[in-house]
């Protein structure tokens, strides 16, 4: 069946070439209705730093050179606010925000100087589930940082986990829109998407509604990936799956949950990619590929309802009336239409 006979919200947007080159993942943006508690977690225990608030919303940075990774704001529920990618130049925004129209892309925010304290140049698109991802250049820096003593402090954010109702078609977005590629499948409910040498930075999960299922945080190496898990558990909390070594991206990991109840990650020694060699492969979903050392045992019930998270429409109801075709209806079955 070719796209142009598939039913209308199963229609993934095609086009002839990406409208730009993502270089990286810059930093997520999540509302919560308590962000001064979130704030307090990832600053005193997580290993963030705030570098700038605004009443009752924060942006905190790790160890690399991008202004912040997260930004932290109120909102009546836990939900994602935005995805932001670094592209290169204001030019190559601009290019994208025309081909973004000619392929009747939602844009939400124009090009043009970004109003968050990350300060650049950059325009915000919707994608067909409603997420609102955006794209910048010339962004504050910060110096990078070292670690002082053993402190674990994470280097960046390693990728971000989305739920999806349409995984073969979202994936389709990402690909063919954003010009990602598919590092992997783990069968046809997972798969990881990059857009420099990580093996992922996106990965989609198919699930009953569009959500949040975790972001994961990158640490300098499994030492101080180890040594964040204990400092963790000096504070009194425990990993709620992990520590394990995932099959597909063979990155550490160890699952925690935050005071709003998204879950958090740390993960470490990320598989690097050579686009001349690697071929995206499909892993079986199998304890020993899920966790090849063995030593993670099965994710509560508590992380993996977190994971599950709450149907998240984003930005989707400010568009679906003009753009009825472009947007994943949410099921019934949670109750959004």
């Amino acid at each position: 069946m070719t796209a142009d006979h598939l039913p209308v919200h199963r229609r993934p947007v095609l086009t002839d070439r990406p409208v730009c080159a993502l270089r990286s993942l810059r930093s997520v943006a999540l509302t919560v209705p308590d962000p001064s508690a979130a704030r307090d977690f990832y600053h005193e225990v997580w290993g963030l730093t705030t570098v700038e608030e605004d009443g009752d919303r924060f942006w905190l940075r790790a160890t690399g050179t991008d202004h912040h990774v997260l930004d932290l704001r109120r909102g009546d529920h836990n939900a994602l606010g935005r995805i932001s990618f670094a592209v290169g130049t204001p030019r190559e925004v601009d290019d994208a925000a025309r081909a973004l129209h000619r392929i009747g892309v939602p844009v939400l925010r124009e090009p043009g100087p970004l109003d968050h304290a990350g300060g650049g140049y950059g325009l915000r698109l919707v994608d067909p589930e409603g997420r609102i991802v955006e794209l910048s250049a010339d962004t504050y820096a910060v110096p990078a940082q070292e670690p002082a003593g053993r402190r674990a402090i994470p280097r960046k954010i390693a990728h971000v986990v989305l739920n999806t109702t349409d995984i073969e078609r979202t994936a389709a977005f990402y690909t063919q829109v954003l010009g990602m590629k598919i590092s992997d499948w783990s069968e046809r409910q997972m798969t990881f998407l990059r857009c420099n040498s990580d093996h992922h930075v996106i990965a989609l999960n198919q699930a009953p509604w569009a959500s949040l299922n975790h972001v994961a945080y990158e640490m300098p190496s499994i030492d101080h990936f180890m040594r964040g898990i204990g400092s963790l558990r000096a504070h009194g909390i425990s990993p709620q799956w992990g520590p394990g070594r995932h099959g597909p991206g063979d990155n550490t990991f160890s699952y925690f949950t935050d005071p709003a109840g998204l879950v958090c990650e740390y993960t470490s020694e990320v598989a690097q990619i050579d686009e001349d060699s690697w071929l995206c492969r499909t892993w079986r979903r199998t304890p020993e590929l899920s966790d090849q050392w063995g030593t993670a045992g099965a994710p509560t019930t508590s992380v993996r309802t977190a994971m599950a998270g709450i149907p998240d429409l984003g930005a989707q109801p400010l568009f679906v009336a003009d753009h009825p075709d472009y947007f994943i209806p949410m099921p019934e079955t949670v109750g959004v239409s």
